[in-house]
Parts: C-alpha cells; structure tokens; sequence
C-alpha cells in the first residue's frame, strides 16, 4: 500500500511539473517583426483607399480606369501580404496550443492511471471489517497505522479526481482557443484566394484597356458600350426564388441592398442563399430534398401531397410545431392554406418551409416584429421575395454572418440550413460550402460588373 500511495505522489508531481518555457525573447522579436510590417501595410493600405476614391470620383475615361484598375490590384496585393502576416503569426500559436492539448491529454491519461491504481486499492481496502483488521494485526500501532494509510489513500483519491477536472476544463478552454485560430486562418486563406482571383480578373480588364491605342478616346467609348451593354444584361437578368415568381435581378439586389443596411448582412452573401434554396428541383437529391412543393392536406396530421406529382407524403408540416402558425399565417393573407405552396418533406424529418426564404412557420412568427419593422408594413408575406430579404438577413445576423468572415458566414448558412454550425456532419458543411461559392460567383459576375456604371 505505501508503495502505491508513493507512486501516487510521484505522478501528482509529473502532473504538475511544468513544461520547458519556450525562449521569450525570440518570441517577443517574432510579433515585433509582423506588427511592424502589418504596420507598414495597413499604412500602404490607407493610401491607396484614398487614391481609388479619387480616381471612381473622376469623369470616365481611359487613364482613369486604368489607374482604378493599378489601384485595386494594389489593394487586394497588400490585403495578401497583410492576411499571409497573420497566418504567419497564427501558425506559431496554433502549433502552440497543438502542443499544449497533447500535453493535458497525457496529463489526464497519467491521472487516470493513477487512480485507476487508487480506487482499486480503496477498495481492497474497504473490503476488509474491522473483526479481520484486529485478528490479523499484532499491535494496536499496527491497526492504527493501518487506517492513517486507508484515509491518505482515500484524500488521494479525492485529489486526484481534482486534478483530472482541472486538466479537463484547461484542455476544453485550449481547445475553443484552438478552434478560433484555425478559423482565423481560414478567414484568412479564403480572402487571400479572393484576392487572386480579382487581381487576375483586374490584370485581365486592365491589359484589355492597354491594348486600345494610347489617347484613342473612340476605341474606348466603344468600351463604355460594352461595359453598358452587359450590365444591362445583368440587371434584367432573372433570378430565381423558391415557391416565387422570379424576378429581375436588379431588383433582387435592391432588396439584399436594403436588407444589408437593416442588418449588416452581405449582399452577395445573402443572395447566395437564396440561389441555393432555389437551386432544388426534381434532379437534385444533393441534401436529401423531395422533388418540388407540397400542399397540407391535413391539419390533424400533417400529411400532405405533392404539387407535381400527387405522391402523398405524411410529413408535410409538423402538426404541433408548425400547423397553428401556418394557419394564422394564410389567415392573415386571405390564402386558401390547402392551395398555398410549401416544402415536401426532405428525407428525413418535417417539410412545411414557406416561400423564398424557406422558414417553417414558428420560425418565422418570431420575425414578424423584426420583418414590420425593417419595411413598415402591417402583415409580413413570407411569399413575398422583398419580405423573405429581409427575414432571412435577420435570421443570418442571428445566426453570426454580421461578423462578415468566411467562417462566420458559412457557418450561418449551414444554421440556416440545418440548426447547427458546419461541424454537423459533411452533408450539411456542404450546403454552406456551395453558399459561399455561389455568393463569390454572384460577386465577381454580376455585382462587380454593375459598380461604377
């Protein structure tokens, strides 16, 4: 028994023994070092904001959009060098925090081993009566010196498991710490590949202008038309919404614009959602959707049928949950609820989504106030593409997307989609993944192109 409760203490000290202290004098240079050439870039960076607002306050022509196009490939090249800064410095702390998870994770595997030894040893002990003690000792020192060891072995005990709580609680704070640089380094990855992509696409615009003959004024008001022509195009170009009648997207970026200001959200972000609710149809199984819209058939139950094809599906609406304030819903429009559009059934769970923004109805009776509130009107329509804008920007600014980075974003679509971040499982990290890839293709095709004109 002493030499186990001498093992105890031996580990007791392995577990609290500090590591070897990394030299601080290096580490101190090191963040010196970046936050002088972040300095430098952030400085760099101002100047060149304020030579792009000069420049698009200038009358169009040949020189001034090329120096608009320098400018902004300038810009996005120090937003490079300041995002490859930060995951300069990131990976030396993530490396850090690496390290110090492994060593509380040996430090609680040490401590259950110890009392794993411990316990066993209580109980060999604990197990013995008083009558066996008495009978087996020779001396009342011996019993006594007996017992002194049963209760150092139990206040062992008693340590131990606070040791093993304390290691535990670190290691969860080490952890989320982790979780939030790796995040920042991906925020910070996704712009720097953001940022390519426009340098490459502003180098492309820029040698296009070079090749029209210096000061041939004609040569680029021919540009200009093009330029025109083809933001025309995008404007009337229409954009499809779920359970609603397309609209031009002109429109549709009017009502992200107006969405954006009330919340802060995106607008290239929250169209992006939209195209991805929109973007299922009978072809695409891709997150478990039934083909089309149901009708509720049963306000008992829940059941309903398809629109498309009458295939009757017993999960149409939660009858609980959803029914009564899907009901007070069409009430209040004046809609017949057996002739109104909502979601079938995924593969699992409930259908019973409305409009384009696809909220279920207890969802989206929480918003109500917020949704009167934005457009001051008396009865949110969750079929009418302006409301549904509006209702789904609160709902990603609740759901974290106001904070605007690609982690922050992509996590709030996969809330949207799915109630939980994009750790969830793969199936609903790919939902936000295709958001995020429609939002960047939405920016650079048919948001970019119209600035300016």
């Amino acid at each position: 028994m002493k030499i186990i409760i001498s093992a105890f203490f031996f580990v007791v000290v392995l577990l609290s023994f500090p590591g070897v202290m990394r030299a601080q004098e290096s580490t101190a240079q090191r963040e010196a070092r970046l936050q002088a050439e972040l300095d430098q870039v952030e400085k760099e960076q101002e100047e060149t904001k304020k030579i792009l607002n000069e420049a698009q306050n200038q009358s169009a022509s040949l020189k001034r959009d090329i120096l608009i196009l320098n400018t902004k490939i300038k810009a996005a090249e120090l937003n490079i060098r300041a995002k490859n800064l930060l995951i300069e410095g990131l990976g030396k702390d993530i490396t850090k925090k690496e390290q110090t998870i492994e060593d509380l994770s040996s430090r609680i595997e040490r401590g259950r081993e110890s009392l794993g030894q411990i316990m066993r040893k209580t109980n060999e002990v604990g197990t013995i009566t008083l009558p066996e003690i008495l009978l087996a000792r020779e001396s009342v020192t011996e019993i006594f010196s007996d017992l002194d060891t049963f209760e150092s072995v139990q206040a062992s005990l008693y340590f131990t498991f606070g040791e093993i709580r304390s290691a535990k609680s670190q290691t969860e704070v080490e952890k989320n710490t982790l979780d939030k640089k790796r995040n920042q380094e991906l925020d910070a990855r996704a712009v720097i590949d953001k940022e390519r992509k426009s340098i490459a696409a502003n180098q492309a615009k820029k040698n296009k202008l070079l090749s029209i003959s210096k000061g041939n004024e004609k040569a680029y008001s021919n540009v200009l038309v093009e330029k025109q022509r083809r933001a025309a195009e995008i404007r009337a170009a229409l954009f499809s919404l779920r359970d609603a009648k397309a609209i031009p997207f002109e429109l549709a970026l009017r009502y992200a614009n107006a969405a954006s200001k009330a919340t802060g959200i995106r607008p290239a972000f929250l169209l992006g959602i939209f195209a991805q609710e929109s973007s299922f149809d009978s072809n695409d199984s891709t997150f478990g959707k039934q083909v089309g819209s149901c009708y509720v058939t049963d306000t008992e139950t829940g059941a309903g049928a398809s629109v498309r094809s009458g295939n009757v599906f017993k999960n149409v609406m939660n009858p609980t949950r959803d029914i009564p304030p899907f009901l007070d819903i069409t009430r209040s429009l004046s809609l017949d609820y057996t002739k109104t559009l909502v979601s079938c059934p995924q593969s699992i769970g409930w259908g019973g989504a409305m409009g384009p923004a696809q909220f279920i109805p207890s969802t989206w009776k929480l918003y109500i106030s917020g949704i009167k509130k934005a457009l001051g009107v008396s009865t949110p329509n969750p079929w009418n593409p302006e409301h549904a804008f509006v209702a789904a920007s609160l709902l990603l600014m609740d759901n974290g997307a106001k904070y605007g980075s690609y982690t922050a974003e992509q996590n709030a679509a996969c809330k949207y989609f799915s109630g939980g971040s994009c750790s969830k499982s793969a199936w609903v990290k790919s939902y936000g993944t295709q958001v995020m890839i429609k939002a960047d293709m939405i920016q650079r095709t048919m948001i970019d192109p119209l600035q300016g004109i």
